[in-house]
């Protein structure tokens, strides 16, 4: 009962984790701060979407269709759709219309539905076509030689959508609540990710998580959170 998530780890560069989920007697969830994008495909009432997610600044409250099942790609920082102004998808995302149970339309050729085990033969065919691509400077960021702060700066927002404080940010903060959840003592928490003290974890994880650390220690919490995982 809720929502229930499955999801794993990828060895093609250009893709962080594929999921997906099933649905049944949850209204919502909280949709914790992320700084990749999604390509989410969801049937719900026999209709099939498809739809691109883009970074989470901050935690927010998101609805949540009963009775519907998920798939999703997450993409690598770095990857984009140049196509896709990234900007656009921030805190927000694109559907993409006109989805059958088959296939589905992206930059004006038809693409056959992927699905949780065929994600990455799916992503190469992207990159053959120059659907999608991969910034080197943001991949390789911090250890970017031979170019400006400001140029690195500028290359990762294009690519990204935030800033790399931003990004760095989120994935400490996502860090942070994993280890809550895995029994870490927020003093602990606090210590190997850098916190200046608790009361900076705990704004931190309220802002980026919508969570507490007592709340996010509780096995059965009133609402579920969207994909949360370790590195």
């Amino acid at each position: 009962m809720g929502l229930e998530v499955e999801s794993r780890p990828s060895d093609s560069p250009y893709i962080e984790r594929v999921w997906r989920s099933t649905s049944d007697d949850v209204g919502g969830m909280t949709s914790v701060a992320t700084a990749s994008w999604d390509l989410v495909f969801w049937e719900h009432l026999g209709r099939v979407n498809v739809s691109l997610q883009g970074p989470e600044p901050r935690a927010s409250r998101a609805e949540v269709p009963e009775h519907a099942t998920f798939f999703g790609i997450v993409f690598s920082l770095g990857t984009s759709m140049p196509h896709i102004p990234i900007n656009r998808l921030v805190h927000g995302g694109a559907e993409i219309p006109d989805a059958t149970r088959t296939s589905f339309h992206l930059k004006g050729s038809t693409w056959r539905l992927p699905d949780y085990d065929n994600a990455e033969e799916f992503v190469r065919r992207l990159v053959r076509e120059e659907i999608l691509a991969s910034d080197p400077v943001v991949t390789a960021t911090p250890d970017v030689e031979d170019l400006s702060e400001r140029t690195v700066q500028r290359r990762f927002v294009a690519s990204t959508g935030l800033t790399r404080g931003a990004v760095r940010q989120i994935n400490r903060a996502r860090q942070a609540a994993v280890l809550i959840q895995e029994g870490v003592p927020a003093v602990e928490v606090v210590h190997r990710l850098g916190y200046f003290d608790q009361p900076h974890l705990a704004r931190s994880l309220t802002r980026f998580i919508g969570r507490t650390a007592t709340q996010l220690s509780r096995r059965n919490p009133p609402e579920p959170l969207s994909l949360l995982y370790g590195s």
